[in-house]
């Protein structure tokens, strides 16, 4: 089966299995196709098993929790559980589903699992590059929003004379979380994207906090 077949064939596995617990904006198939085609192009300088890493690419968010669910740091495991699960039924190969299984369970902050494979430092940098540049801003708004928080806060949007409170205020996301992300990537060419992303975002809040005076 060729990756273009396999893409296919896996996305619709997803649709399925998210057709019961819908996915958010956020972690969306066109999130998937992105994480996938990131990954192509860092593969292009870090030498990985293509099966594998598309297979972790479009698994790695196939049981997808909300950030307040007390299970949220068990996502990633098991997403890797049901992939293998599904993978081994389709016929992927035996020997190759513990790489699968490894790269997703790895992909998450959450987790706390380190990446040992290639595969799975490619799938956490372009997991992660999703978090920054201007589809970084946009899923951080979106999902700030569906958590029930603000935009910034009001009176203080840069935190000068309070805690950051990224819960409350999304900008705050950016300080809290987001221009840290730069330095947990694992392979050059996603740092060097990570940078050039994380740039344009300070751009982005420099632009707001003139906008908003």
């Amino acid at each position: 089966m060729t990756l273009a077949a396999a893409q296919s064939r896996y996305e619709a596995e997803v649709s399925r299995q998210w057709a019961a617990h819908p996915a958010d904006g956020a972690h969306d198939l066109g999130h998937l196709r992105r994480v996938w085609a990131r990954a192509q192009l860092i593969a292009f300088d870090e030498p990985c098993d293509m099966a594998v890493l598309l297979a972790a690419c479009m698994f790695h968010d196939l049981v997808n929790l909300p950030k307040s669910h007390p299970d949220r740091a068990r996502a990633s495991t098991l997403s890797a559980e049901a992939a293998c699960h599904f993978l081994r039924q389709d016929g992927f190969p035996e020997d190759k589903l513990s790489a699968v299984g490894h790269a997703i369970a790895a992909h998450s902050f959450s987790a706390g699992i380190k990446p040992v494979t290639t595969e799975a430092r490619v799938l956490q940098d372009a997991d992660r590059l999703e978090a920054l540049g201007a589809i970084g801003i946009a899923r951080m708004f979106h999902v700030s929003g569906a958590m029930g928080g603000g935009l910034f806060h009001a009176d203080d949007p840069m935190a000068l004379h309070r805690p950051y409170d990224d819960r409350a205020y999304a900008l705050d996301h950016i300080e809290t979380k987001l221009l840290k992300i730069v330095e947990t990537m694992q392979t050059a060419p996603s740092r060097a994207m990570a940078t050039e992303r994380a740039e344009w975002m300070l751009s982005f809040r420099t632009r707001l906090l003139h906008e908003i005076g």
